[in-house]
């Protein structure tokens, strides 16, 4: 295979801080090449040198054989550089096609745009990811997951030879995350050379042959991926062993009482009256398949949507909950799915974020915000996530993704919550992260707090609950014990296998 990219000695900083330090890396035409590593390792601000939004202080970049200076990422797309980033980064207020078609529509110069041709262009795009989502759509009408697909299809149209995927399937489902992969199969067939970033080893080894792993800023490893374990891959990019990934489960949570009930709750659209109880010290699950109502469910529960009938009670209580701040002031805490637009203030310090639902723990008695004890607050929490930053006065926007999640889970700990509703608590985060934080969240179970986790992992779901609900179009499907959850029976449920053969 011939060498289509090659970085050589890439260094680059940020202030004080050494973001890459002495970099090389090759792709090859024709190649699906994972690039793996922790949050903050440099994954990140390597495919943005690639891509012309950062430049290196070091090191040179080869296109082809040619050394080139990326000036933008304008600039990339004409050198055939496609980026499809982790964040969802469209036009809200545009169109699916405006959005698939942006680059082409900014560099032309039509008095007049044919929606009818631009529409129809779409949805070939769209079909070849095997999605019949409406071209004319608004962009801000779209699930988390269609929105993914759609930045997918935009970087499809580009005609790129070089292709860097960052953390795709995080928001997809498997039906839409296999089309995927029958794309980017067919692309490498044409020679286009592919950058994988992922935190899904499963993706990773069944996908790629080659993998280059970074660690700290450094080049750690390149090699393929044919005979290398998982566990050996893992140990490479954290540096250490993360001993127990999932830690220890609750033994005996049939005798505990109940700190949280949910009874016959509904929304009158896409929750249709789903009770369950969330029992002390346990950690409860909630399966399903996207668009199950399982979000939904929890929007519900907790005011973000206006429930239509139903209770909900904490320790026995019954609560009023009309809004959000209601379910907050009786220590119920939501983490949203989407980080980027409910999770964090991008544009805000780390310390502000951090306080921004707990403001009375760090304001004097008269109401003032103190800023010394917001500091403090957010060095607390920081540390007990392991956040990675260079202090809590910087913007969370500067952070990798995963680090962006924990800021956004320190932000509801911060309210000392009794029960927590934990949308995909670690999408886009890292395993040693994602181990960092099961094990949190299982300390905060053992102290009494309530701790519902929602996941399209599902060796999350059974690897760290010791219950889970199983939802499907907006109705409970069933209920696994630890000792029943399976992937297979967690399907059979969720798909609706069970019913039809009892049918």
């Amino acid at each position: 295979m011939s060498v289509l990219l090659e970085l050589r000695g890439i260094s680059k900083r940020f202030g004080a801080s050494r973001a890459l330090s002495g970099v090389d890396f090759s792709l090859q035409a024709g190649e699906i090449h994972a690039l793996c590593g922790e949050n903050g390792a440099g994954k990140s601000t390597l495919m943005n040198i690639i891509d012309g939004i950062h430049r290196p202080d070091e090191g040179d970049i080869v296109l082809n054989g040619e050394k080139v200076v990326i000036d933008g990422p304008a600039h990339a797309m004409r050198l055939g550089i496609g980026l499809v980033h982790q964040e969802i980064a469209l036009c809200a207020d545009a169109t699916v096609a405006e959005n698939i078609f942006m680059p082409e529509i900014n560099a032309g110069r039509q008095a007049w745009m044919n929606y009818a041709s631009l529409n129809a262009r779409a949805a070939k795009v769209l079909a070849r990811l095997g999605q019949d989502i409406a071209p004319a759509a608004p962009v801000r009408e779209l699930s988390i997951s269609n929105q993914q697909l759609v930045e997918i299809a935009k970087a499809l149209t580009l005609d790129c030879k070089v292709l860097i995927l960052d953390e795709p399937t995080a928001a997809l489902t498997d039906n839409e995350s296999a089309a995927l992969f029958r794309v980017l199969h067919d692309l490498k067939a044409q020679g286009i050379g592919i950058i994988y970033i992922s935190h899904r080893m499963a993706e990773i080894f069944t996908h790629c042959s080659r993998v280059t792993v970074l660690r700290d800023g450094r080049n750690v490893h390149c090699g393929p991926l044919a005979g290398l374990t998982a566990d050996e891959l893992v140990r490479r990019m954290v540096g250490r062993d993360l001993g127990n990934y999932y830690p220890p489960k609750q033994e005996a949570t049939k005798s505990s009482s109940p700190v949280f009930e949910v009874n016959d709750i509904a929304d009158g659209e896409r929750v249709r009256g789903i009770s369950f109880a969330l029992k002390r010290g346990e950690i409860l699950g909630i399966a399903g398949l996207m668009g199950a109502g399982r979000s939904e469910l929890a929007e519900t529960v907790c005011g973000l949507r206006t429930a239509t009938r139903g209770t909900v009670r904490l320790h026995g209580k019954a609560l009023a909950i009309r809004q959000y701040s209601d379910a907050l002031r009786e220590g119920i805490a939501y983490l949203s799915e989407d980080r980027k637009a409910a999770g964090v203030f991008l544009d805000l310090p780390i310390a502000q974020n951090i306080s921004s639902m707990a403001l009375r723990r760090v304001s004097s008695g008269w109401g003032l915000l103190q800023r010394s004890a917001e500091h403090r607050l957010a060095r607390a929490l920081g540390a007990k996530l392991n956040l990675k930053s260079d202090g809590v006065a910087i913007e969370v926007s500067s952070l990798s993704g995963g680090n962006q999640q924990k800021v956004a889970i320190a932000k509801l700990l911060a309210t000392n919550p009794m029960v927590l509703l934990m949308d995909e608590p670690t999408r886009g985060v890292d395993v040693g992260a994602k181990s960092e934080i099961h094990h949190i969240l299982r300390e905060l179970a053992n102290q009494g707090v309530g701790v519902i986790v929602i996941s399209s992992e599902l060796p999350e779901i059974i690897g760290l609950c010791d219950r889970a609900l199983v939802i499907r179009d907006g109705r409970l499907a069933g209920e696994l014990n630890s000792n029943e959850m399976t992937e297979e029976a967690l399907l059979r449920l969720a798909s609706g296998l069970c019913e039809q053969e009892m049918a």
